[in-house]
């Protein structure tokens, strides 16, 4: 289960939605940021091993499985990226 923080957003902007949108962007970027880093970090082992060499990655076909385990991640990670949107939304509709 996610971590909610405490306490009132801050606030950037005189319009709430661009504060909104500046924290799906900084949630984004911070994503990016780590998978870009650990994407980095494997590749570079698994090429320095021998294991796997960076034209393998770049040609791999994920099968069914591997398709449908990538397209829930996606899904939970969309639910993070836009949570302020949904918790907006269920304020909005009680």
């Amino acid at each position: 289960m996610a971590k909610k923080a405490k306490g009132k957003r801050p606030i950037y902007f005189d319009d709430p939605q661009t504060d909104k949108l500046l924290t799906i962007i900084l949630a984004l970027a911070g994503e990016v940021s780590v998978l870009h880093e650990r994407l980095d970090t494997l590749e570079r082992l698994t090429e320095a091993k021998g294991l796997v060499n960076l034209q393998e990655i770049e040609t791999y076909e994920p099968d069914e499985q591997v398709a449908q385990e990538r397209e829930q991640w996606r899904q939970a990670y969309l639910e993070r990226v836009l949570r302020v949107v949904r918790e907006e939304l269920e304020a909005l509709n009680g």
